[in-house]
């Protein structure tokens, strides 16, 4: 991928890979916690390099889907038990939030 290093890619890889089945993040949290400067980046990697880490628990912020992958997407995440309302993830319920630091913590809370 041009003008993005490896060392950035592999970190939204490990982000992406440690969300646990039932759970779900939206790009800016991987952004955050990867050290991405954008979640479209993350977006970005995940297209190029994501087959092999489970990208579907990566939604927007507002718990949709892209288009072109909704059907896929919205049955992995409903084999683990993520429910959609249409094409929305209702992100107050699936968001992952347990691992997160806390505040005062070496590194930044997400919320």
């Amino acid at each position: 991928m041009d003008h993005v290093d490896d060392a950035l890619i592999e970190r939204v890889r490990e982000v992406v890979a440690s969300i646990p089945a039932g759970r779900v993040l939206a790009y800016g949290d991987v952004a955050e916690l990867a050290g991405a400067p954008s979640p479209r980046l993350v977006g970005r990697i995940l297209a190029v390099d994501g087959h092999d880490v489970p990208w579907h628990r990566v939604l927007r912020s507002d718990g949709t889907v892209a288009a072109h992958l909704a059907t896929d997407q919205l049955a992995r995440l409903r084999a683990e038990g993520v429910l959609a309302d249409g094409q929305r993830i209702d992100m107050r319920r699936y968001r992952w939030t347990d691992p997160f630091p806390e505040p005062g913590d070496d590194q930044p809370a997400l919320w």
